[in-house]
């Protein structure tokens, strides 16, 4: 029954209905704690999918108390080179990802590449390569996130076929790599054609097809093609708050890519309005994001644009306030390696949840 309880939650976060993947999530660990002991391997993997929930909820800290505790789990009893450790490590590892601790994200892709990497390949090692090449992305090392990419859609489109929705993800993902690089032509195409799928596969109202729309309106903003990109921002907002609710980071990133095409439309009122609601979606998260830098200085450039002066000067500080925050930490993190190249600019395009690995 645990395992049916199971199939039946991951289909429930998948198709993003979040509130009744958790409540099968919780009764399959409670069952499994009960019948197979508290470290069994398949509470590890209870409390794996249960953090992965949590994680693309942005209830980070919950995510990461289970992770720390799978982790625990996988390690004392399967060995630290046991693939499902792996798995867990690119779990915890995705979830720093999101919280844009970088230098703690590397180093436990690297470790979990090292286990899956003994065995053929795999889906898991595929959504491994695919978040490490993300990690280099946030931080412009383009030119080691490119190989990995694109190495992660091979293995994924091989193992699952050219329709599956985790086809989608690697697409979308090397799609904002060439964004980044200026490469638009190669961008759009890769955009409409994780677009198509995550559509067929999941439906128009996903949170994966608000991901890939964002990109894509990023995309057109970026080329002047204003008119095109308005509605799919716009429909990329509404999406957002449908399937995750209005406070979810996804959300802020939403609101701050429709914010800054009004900013640049000379629309400032709806900008405004459109930047305040993303910080405050920000300032809520107990861990700053350098994407609230972004936001931050975009609304003080438009504050000042409309004479505003005294209130862009306070907005500018508290920027640079949290962009020094979030940089002391990561030097400290990376226990005094240089700091990533690029990790100071923070990018307006919206990073969709990655990928756990199974």
């Amino acid at each position: 029954m645990g395992n049916i309880l199971r199939e039946l939650a991951v289909l429930y976060h998948a198709r993003g209905k979040y509130t009744q993947a958790e409540s099968l999530h919780k009764q399959v660990l409670e069952s499994y704690q009960k019948v197979l002991g508290p470290e069994h391997p398949e509470v590890a993997r209870s409390l794996d999918d249960l953090a992965g929930l949590y994680r693309d909820q942005g209830k980070y800290k919950e995510a990461e108390s289970l992770y720390h505790r799978a982790l625990k789990i996988r390690k004392k009893v399967l060995g630290p080179e046991h693939r499902e450790l792996g798995a867990t490590l690119n779990n915890l590892a995705l979830l720093y990802y999101s919280q844009g601790r970088y230098t703690e994200a590397e180093p436990l892709y690297m470790q979990a590449l090292n286990t899956k990497m003994q065995g053929p390949e795999s889906i898991g090692l595929s959504s491994n390569l695919c978040n490490l090449a993300e990690t280099y992305r946030v931080q412009g090392k383009y030119k080691q996130a490119e190989p990995l990419s694109q190495r992660a859609l091979e293995i994924c489109e091989r193992i699952q076929g050219p329709e599956h929705p985790e086809v989608a993800n690697k697409i979308n993902n090397l799609g904002m790599i060439y964004y980044e690089q200026g490469k638009h032509a190669e961008a759009e195409l890769l955009y409409r054609r994780a677009l198509k799928i995550f559509e067929n596969a999941l439906g128009s109202n996903h949170p994966n097809v608000a991901q890939t729309l964002s990109n894509l309106g990023t995309l057109y903003h970026a080329q002047g093609k204003r008119a095109e990109a308005e509605p799919l921002l716009k429909r990329a907002w509404t999406i957002g708050e449908l399937t995750l609710g209005p406070t979810h980071p996804n959300v802020a990133n939403y609101l701050s890519n429709l914010a800054v095409l009004y900013h640049n439309q000379g629309r400032y009122a709806e900008a405004e309005s459109l930047y305040r609601q993303a910080i405050s979606i920000w300032e809520t998260l107990e861990l700053k994001h350098l994407l609230l830098v972004g936001t931050l200085m975009g609304y003080a450039a438009l504050l000042r644009e409309t004479k505003q002066e005294s209130r862009a000067i306070q907005v500018e500080a508290r920027a640079r306030a949290i962009q020094a925050m979030v940089q002391t930490k990561n030097k400290t993190n990376s226990k005094g390696s240089r700091k990533a190249e690029g990790s100071h600019r923070p990018k307006r395009n919206i990073r969709r949840p990655l990928k756990k690995a199974e």
